[in-house]
C-alpha cells in the first residue's frame, strides 16, 4: 500500500521562530505561506510541516499522488481506495473522505498510542 509523501505535520506556537530553529538544522522553506501560518520545510527527502493555532497535536501524514518534492507521480492510488483498504482491515477512521467523491480529499485515524495520521490528497 502506497500512502505518497511523508512529512510530519508540528503544531507549533510561533512559526517564525520554530522556522528560524528548523532552517538552523539544515531544512529550507519549500511552500506553504508563513502569513497563513502554515510553511513545508526540507532537508533531502525529509519533508517538515508547521502549523501554528490550525490543530493541537504533532500529525503523521501521507500525500498521496506526490512525491517527497511535492511533484505529482504518475500513478497512485487514490485517497479513497486506500480508505477502503483500511476500512476493510478494521481500522477505524476519525475523520473520512467523501468516498463518491473525486480529486483532493483527506481522512485521519489514529495510531494505538493516539498519535493522528492524516491522509491528505492534493490532486
Amino acid at each position: 500500500m502506497e500512502l505518497g509523501a511523508f512529512s510530519i505535520s508540528l503544531a507549533v506556537k510561533d512559526i517564525g521562530v520554530s522556522k528560524d530553529f528548523y532552517k538552523k538544522l539544515g531544512f529550507e522553506v519549500m511552500g506553504g505561506n508563513q502569513a497563513e501560518n502554515w510553511l513545508i520545510l526540507k532537508n533531502g527527502e525529509t519533508l517538515l510541516g508547521l502549523f501554528q493555532g490550525m490543530f493541537d497535536k504533532n500529525i503523521l501524514t501521507f500525500n498521496p499522488g506526490w512525491n517527497q518534492s511535492a511533484e505529482a507521480l504518475e500513478s497512485f492510488t487514490d485517497v479513497r481506495d486506500l480508505q477502503k483498504a483500511l476500512k476493510a482491515k478494521g481500522l477505524y477512521l476519525i475523520e473520512e473522505a467523501d468516498e463518491s467523491g473525486k480529486g483532493p480529499a483527506h481522512f485521519t485515524l489514529l495510531d494505538p498510542d493516539g498519535n493522528p495520521i492524516l491522509i491528505d490528497q492534493h490532486r
